[in-house]
């Protein structure tokens, strides 16, 4: 596949939205990235896409609405990114586990769970944790812990992606371009997947 040509899977161009689903850490920001930068798509990460429209922070939102209102202000704003062709939509680690986000979704456009092995996610978060509310001022085996409980009630949503992707190999451009192509070289017929949510 040429980069930045339309993503085309058994000769069809497939428009319609890729969404991004998986537990913070996971590598949705950036394999999202890659994947819209060599499938000529637009990129769109759920979480700034927020900030940029409401002009604060998720962390401020989640303190001035609550979780509830968050959710419900998320959900619309999955649905106003998820309506333009052509994009790589990147969303919170919550947002398919509140409404019928993940219903939306499948139905809307191809969706991918990304996931990563336990030891590559606590490497990510304990690296980036302080711009993560969820996991801030947690050693590594709390962290563990509380990774563990959180991605067990998560899973089943998750889990109905139409497919699944081992984001554990992007470390760097050459893991990052290298997993890209093995996802678009092994994607199935995307057609074969929507017809069946």
């Amino acid at each position: 596949m040429k980069p930045n040509s339309p993503l085309s899977v058994t000769n069809v161009t497939y428009p319609r939205p890729i969404f991004l689903v998986g537990y913070m850490g996971v590598g949705k920001t950036t394999f999202g990235r890659a994947l819209a930068r060599a499938t000529g798509r637009e990129f769109i990460d759920l979480d700034f896409y927020i900030e940029q429209r409401f002009h604060r922070t998720v962390s401020q939102l989640f303190a001035e609405r609550g979780e509830e209102g968050f959710r419900l202000l998320e959900s619309a704003m999955l649905r106003e990114a998820g309506e333009f062709d052509n994009v790589v939509v990147a969303c919170g680690g919550g947002t398919p586990c509140f409404s019928d986000n993940m219903d939306y979704m499948l139905s809307r456009g191809l969706t991918v769970h990304l996931t990563a092995s336990e030891e590559r996610l606590l490497d990510r978060l304990t690296a980036g944790g302080s711009r993560r509310p969820l996991v801030a001022g947690k050693s590594r085996e709390e962290l563990r812990r509380f990774m563990r409980g959180h991605l067990a009630s998560r899973l089943p949503h998750y889990s109905r992606a139409h497919i699944q992707f081992c984001g554990d190999e992007l470390e760097n451009v050459r893991q990052i371009d290298c997993s890209i192509s093995r996802f678009l070289a092994n994607l199935p017929p995307i057609d074969d997947f929507i017809e069946q949510s």
